[in-house]
């Protein structure tokens, strides 16, 4: 026996002593009403109505019964509330300023499937890091080391014409003395990869081909790096999504395996794996990761400094 909608059945025609009017009013069948408070009769062991051809009225045991049919009833209206207030409470996701609105719009569309409203914020991976700290977000998308990762991203090189090269090696940017007139070409790391694990080797490897300290920098954000890029000679660290999305020409390092890694952090432990499992795979679209680099099959989930 459903207890709730027995109840319900109850107070409706108990209020109205009809069960013509109490079964419109809660908007079922006059014989489901019949059945609903028979069943409830039978489990509470007690006559709820003392029924005529005419009328219907409560019995002394219904009316005792009644103001506790309606507490029930009244606790599940107010359940019921909650809990479409609970799933359309916005959930706050801080993630990467990178991923595409697309992929993004995606995301939230895949999460209203599975009841999850979120409430994106894009953000650089330090103020992501304030969003989670100041508990401004429900959840983050953090940058972490490959081997910390939930979801790993290649990155490689990204410029406005065609390289003519399968693979792109940073030596190849150093100027010959003949040259040294000529502008230098750079390499421009979007804020997103300026965090150790990724930043670091890279410019480890510059010093190590003799490249310019200049010569590899971080830009403002990644749409100044791709203009830097489509405007000129010079290349942009970045994934092979990103390159599609700015119109650029992707290749993979061929110097180094860069690789960034991304990891949940959430208020509660559910909600990590909430994002982890329902939403995984649409958050590594999102992120890059479900991409192959080009050329280079092997790529994608290895790093090395």
């Amino acid at each position: 026996m459903d207890l709730v909608a027995a109840c319900r059945a109850f107070v409706s025609v108990g209020t109205h002593g009809s069960f013509t009017i109490g079964a419109a009013v809660a908007r079922i069948p006059q014989s489901v009403a019949s059945r609903r408070v028979a069943a409830l009769e039978r489990h509470l062991a007690g006559r709820l109505f003392d029924r005529t051809s005419r009328s219907v009225t409560l019995t002394p045991f219904g009316r005792d019964m009644l103001a506790s049919a309606r507490r029930i009833v009244d606790l599940a209206d107010a359940m019921e509330h909650d809990a479409e207030r609970a799933r359309l409470r916005p959930f706050r996701l801080a993630v990467p300023a990178v991923c595409a609105p697309r992929s993004l719009a995606r995301l939230m569309v895949e999460a209203r499937r599975h009841e999850l409203n979120l409430e994106l914020r894009r953000a650089e991976p330090a103020e992501r890091a304030r969003l989670r700290q100041h508990l401004e977000t429900r959840a983050a998308l953090l940058c972490v080391p490959p081997d910390e990762a939930e979801w790993r991203v290649p990155l490689g090189l990204a410029g406005g014409t065609d390289p003519g090269v399968e693979v792109l090696r940073l030596e190849t940017l150093r100027v010959s003395r003949a040259d040294r007139r000529n502008r230098r070409r750079r390499v421009w790391i979007s804020p997103e990869d300026d965090v150790p694990h990724v930043r670091d080797p890279l410019t480890r490897l510059r010093d190590a081909v003799g490249l310019q300290p200049a010569q590899v920098a971080v830009a403002t954000s990644i749409i100044d790096a791709a203009a830097e890029a489509l405007t000129g000679t010079d290349l942009v660290l970045c994934s092979p999504a990103e390159s599609r999305e700015l119109g650029l020409r992707w290749r993979p390092l061929g110097d180094l395996r860069l690789v960034r890694g991304y990891q949940v952090s959430a208020d509660a432990r559910e909600d990590a794996e909430r994002l982890r499992g329902a939403l995984g795979v649409a958050i590594g679209r999102c992120l890059g990761a479900a991409d192959d680099a080009p050329g280079d099959r092997s790529f994608e989930g290895r790093a090395s400094a």
